[in-house]
């Protein structure tokens, strides 16, 4: 196949994934060809994969149908900046696609033309939103890109991140996978410092430099990322203790509470004991409200008492609203 008529076909798929149907002299025309010609890259285009369907007549009409697979497809600019957009969008903040917009925007990412780069940065940048809730800390989806393929080549980054006591040191790790959990990133990465496995929140992590060099896939200890993300953060430290015993099965629980991971565990049939423990007063007061059934609750004094203030303050307007 010579280049020319790579080309062109190329340029055959691009119109065929533009309009619904075209005809063959439409397509003759733009593409400087014969009607003949048109007929042949077609059927080159159904030998690659493509699933091209065509109507009986004297012109001739094609489409591009759906096929079983998904065939590459060709972006204009306008096209991939938007996309490139969508996927940072999504991947810092809707809920349910993070992870699937991740990959996605890494392979965008990978192939987009750096003259493109800078459109997505200022397009991103210059977009906002009304959030009718605050969702705690959001990643930087430059940032859930730039560690998103790093993952995937297995290269060594280096960056600055900030502990849970502030102190700033610098990090040198071999980053794996990148893991969501409720509001938060975090990067599972083995600490080449410190010759063991951490996890990083994304919204602590700054000054990103990739090194270059690529070492061999590390196994994560269990084979699961996500289980382990879960198991570590369940039995890091925090500041106020929560742990409910609930009076309802584990499973009617998980139904109505989103994103418990390894937080609910089941005692028998009919009760399940739920940690909320957390660093915040407030999500700790959330989470349980969501709880839809009741339950006995071994916390610490700091937590009773902001569960009795909320509660007075809520007796209180409803008293006034009565009156």
């Amino acid at each position: 196949m010579t280049s020319e008529m790579t080309a062109r076909m190329l340029r055959l798929l691009s119109l065929l994934q533009t309009r619904r149907e075209w005809s063959g002299s439409d397509l003759a025309e733009r593409l400087s060809v014969t009607v003949r010609t048109v007929r042949r890259d077609i059927d080159r285009l159904r030998e690659l994969g493509y699933p091209v369907d065509s109507a009986r007549g004297h012109a001739g009409g094609y489409r591009l149908a759906a096929g079983t697979d998904l065939p590459p497809l060709l972006l204009d600019d306008d096209e991939a900046v938007a996309i490139a957009v969508a996927l940072r969008t999504a991947a810092g903040g809707l809920t349910g696609i993070e992870e699937t917009a991740l990959r996605a925007l890494a392979k965008l990412e990978h192939v987009l033309p750096r003259r493109l780069r800078g459109q997505v940065t200022a397009l991103q940048t210059s977009l906002a939103g009304i959030a009718w809730e605050t969702q705690g800390p959001r990643a930087d989806p430059g940032l859930l890109a730039t560690l998103a393929v790093a993952c995937r080549d297995h290269e060594i980054l280096t960056f600055d991140y900030v502990a849970r006591d502030g102190a700033a040191t610098p990090r040198r790790a071999e980053p794996c996978h990148l893991v969501a959990s409720g509001d938060l990133w975090y990067l599972l990465a083995h600490d080449t410092g410190r010759n063991d496995w951490r996890l990083f929140r994304l919204d602590r992590i700054s000054g990103v430099l990739p090194t270059g060099r690529r070492v061999p896939p590390r196994e994560v200890p269990g084979g699961d990322p996500a289980a382990y993300v879960a198991g570590r953060l369940v039995a890091a430290p925090t500041r106020y203790r929560a742990v409910a015993t609930v009076h309802a099965p584990a499973a009617h629980v998980r139904a109505r509470v989103r994103r418990l991971g390894n937080r609910l565990q089941p005692i028998d049939a009919a009760t399940c004991r739920f940690d909320a423990s957390d660093d915040s007063l407030t999500r700790i007061a959330q989470t349980l409200a969501a709880l839809d059934t009741d339950y006995d609750l071994d916390a610490d004094p700091a937590v009773r008492t902001h569960l009795r203030e909320t509660a007075r303050r809520a007796l209180r307007a409803t008293d006034s609203a009565s009156g």
